[in-house]
């Protein structure tokens, strides 16, 4: 909360700050008119041109509109100020002020401008013209009083140098208001359309002298002006229309990426938090598939407009391309608002879509990052909401906030992925090896496999837990070398057992990568032929999740693996998406029932109904079942009983180093008082 309070304070600050600026200049601008009054006076009473100039003025306020900077902000075009200066030079201060003052009223009603906004235009043109004339008091008061060559070389001197003088004080109040609105970002943002704005108003102002002229010679040759300042606001609207352009989206009439950047650094200026949310439609691609693209943009419209309706006090909408929508809001009392209209979102989303006779059903996963937390600034806080909602949809959750420890490419998770790299290039570095751990079959007691679990002891952070090495490695293709390097360390391990006069059986999890790949299968090959080991001795694991990534090629790599006579285990077996379909035609030899399920069936009934469910159906189907994670005798026992085929656990022992393996076999044939080397060793090879 301090973290929030602090930005609060110097925005409250700074608003107070603001108001007194405001109040100042609107203060000088009345004071400026009010000593100068007598000028007005003479200029209303005895110059008909005059009149004709504050008509034009007013009538080009009338025509007032806004387009954007080079950044995004809002700039006003309106050429009153090439009448307004034109009235300086002809008259005086007193009058080109008051003119001025009446088109910002006109201005600022067109536009709906607050009070505030144009009290301080007001100040900022006051301040502007008091020193241009204060540029020509100097130089020449009257720049139109004389002629010949001398005179007219001074004249055209002396408003140069007020032009300049306008534009250094107008740029000048405009940064000032810029930094006390926005604070330390108030330059960058002011800079963002100062060069345009500068641009705009230096060709209204060097068009003034030729309309000063013009009243001096003949005024009604100052109509005329109106047509190439009726050209140079056409090419604003055009300019403005084409910038407008790159910030919507044309299908949905959205803002677009560029443009949410925009809105985005706006609001980061004024909030101290937001929250943006990043939502992708489920199932977009196949709507436009089966569908067509016609119907695919019409659904784009119609979630555009549901969003517009379910987030009405939102910021900012927009379509990012493709399925992607993304909403930015300020309304943060705490996490659980932006938790909360998430949710609304994704509920709201989830509701049929009718599309004349079509009913389209389509869901959204919906991803939370929160600034500054979560992101400093624009690209930083897309990237994790990004991170967000594909955690989002990897859990089956319709929302998530952004994690950290999920974010596949953070510094601290690129480093690990460069440095496991490195350990498995160079072998000699010692830092990856595989412990074991034993499987007992429950009815005999007998040693039915071990599991290899990969551990790595990282030269500096020391050891690296195996669900933060899989989450670096599986998006990745360092996953693939995880497994080559375990094929090639199980398979010499059990060729070593055999050497040693122990047949053992060894199996490895293999990735959903591996699984979408034949390469698995060439490599299994050649280690098997390599070491002369019977293709039954290898046993490969695969997770519900990793089957269910690609189904078709899955089954694929399967069917060739069970060809070659390598058994396949279902692992993790009730924490996945699959259908009981794939138990029947799949060729499976065993199902490991998740430890999540095994830990809590001494306390918790719905966990041992799970688990004798899955044992009477795998002996339904001929498979064999291993229970993972055996802690205690107790539930020992109960898997005894519903008639598990093996246990693993830290009951039956802990992972071990492949060298302690023969002795433990040894101890624990001795208490079955069985030999040693007549048990059916089977080695279960996993890699966490």
């Amino acid at each position: 909360m301090a973290a929030v309070a602090a930005p609060v304070a110097r925005s409250a600050h700074r608003s107070r700050l603001l108001s007194a600026y405001v109040w100042l200049l609107a203060t000088l601008a009345v004071v400026f008119a009010g000593t100068h009054l007598g000028q007005v006076r003479e200029a209303a009473t005895t110059k008909p041109a005059f009149w004709l100039m504050t008509a034009l003025a007013l009538l080009a306020a009338s025509r007032a509109f806004v387009t954007s900077g080079t950044r995004g902000t809002a700039v006003v075009i309106c050429p009153t100020l090439c009448f307004t200066f034109a009235i300086l030079l002809c008259w005086g201060l007193g009058p080109a002020i008051v003119v001025q003052l009446a088109a910002i009223v006109v201005v600022a009603l067109r536009l709906r401008h607050t009070f505030g906004q144009a009290a301080l235009v007001a100040g900022q043109y006051a301040l502007s013209f008091a020193a241009t004339y204060a540029i020509l008091v100097l130089g020449d008061p009257e720049p139109f009083a004389d002629s010949g060559p001398v005179a007219t070389l001074r004249d055209a001197a002396s408003v140069v140098a007020a032009i300049l003088a306008w534009l250094a004080v107008y740029c000048g109040l405009v940064v000032v208001a810029a930094r006390l609105r926005w604070g330390a970002a108030g330059w960058r943002r002011a800079t963002g359309s100062l060069g345009f704005l500068a641009l705009y108003k230096a060709a209204l102002l060097m068009l003034s002298p030729v309309v000063a002229v013009t009243a001096h010679v003949n005024a009604a040759f100052v109509v005329l002006t109106f047509v190439p300042l009726y050209a140079v606001e056409r090419m604003a609207r055009l300019s403005a229309d084409r910038d407008q352009a790159t910030r919507l989206d044309p299908v949905t009439g959205l803002a677009n990426r560029a443009g949410l950047q925009a809105r985005f650094e706006d609001l980061a200026a004024t909030h101290p938090r937001m929250a943006l949310l990043l939502l992708d439609l489920d199932r977009f691609k196949h709507v436009n598939d089966t569908l067509g693209h016609e119907v695919g943009d019409r659904l784009l419209v119609a979630v555009g407009e549901r969003l517009g309706r379910v987030v009405p006090d939102a910021d900012v909408l927009a379509r990012l391309g493709g399925d992607e929508f993304a909403v930015i809001t300020t309304k943060l009392e705490d996490l659980s608002a932006a938790c909360a209209l998430a949710s609304r979102v994704a509920s709201t989303l989830a509701e049929p879509i009718r599309l004349d006779d079509t009913q389209v059903d389509i869901t959204a996963s919906v991803g939370i990052a929160v600034y500054p937390q979560d992101g400093p600034d624009f690209a930083t806080l897309m990237r994790h909401a990004d991170v967000a909602m594909y955690d989002a949809k990897q859990r089956g959750d319709t929302t998530a906030f952004y994690r950290p420890d999920a974010d596949p490419n953070s510094p601290h998770r690129l480093g690990l992925l460069t440095d496991l790299r490195q350990a498995l290039q160079v072998r000699e570095r010692a830092e990856l090896n595989l412990h074991y751990q034993p499987q007992v079959a429950l009815d005999t007691g007998q040693v039915t496999g071990v599991e290899a679990l990969l551990r790595w002891q990282h030269p500096t952070r020391g050891a690296v837990s195996p669900q933060e090495l899989l989450h670096a490695a599986e998006p990745t293709g360092v996953m693939q070398m995880i497994t080559a390097r375990v094929i090639d360390d199980v398979t010499a391990q059990v060729a070593r057992w055999r050497t040693a006069g122990l047949t053992l059986r060894a199996s490895l999890n293999i990735s959903a990568r591996d699984l979408q790949s034949l390469d698995v299968v060439a490599q299994l090959s050649a280690r098997l032929a390599e070491h002369d080991i019977p293709a039954s001795q290898i046993q490969l694991e695969i997770t519900e999740s990793a089957l269910m990534a690609d189904p078709a090629r899955a089954l694929s790599t399967i069917n060739q693996l069970s060809a070659l006579g390598v058994p396949v285990a279902l692992d993790d077996f009730g924490t996945g998406y699959s259908s009981l379909q794939n138990l029947r035609k799949l060729p499976f030899a065993e199902i490991k029932i998740d430890q999540s399920f095994v830990a809590g069936m001494a306390h918790n009934s719905d966990d041992a109904a799970i688990v004798r469910s899955t044992v009477e159906l795998a002996r339904a189907l001929g498979l064999r079942t291993v229970a993972e994670g055996v802690e205690t005798e107790y539930t020992w026992r109960m898997l005894a009983d519903i008639g598990c085929s093996a246990a693993q656990g830290w009951f039956c022992a802990r992972p071990m180093p492949a060298t302690e393996v023969p002795a433990w076999l040894a101890q624990h044939a001795a208490r079955l008082r069985l030999p040693a080397r007549t048990q059916d060793e089977r080695t279960t090879s996993s890699h966490r």
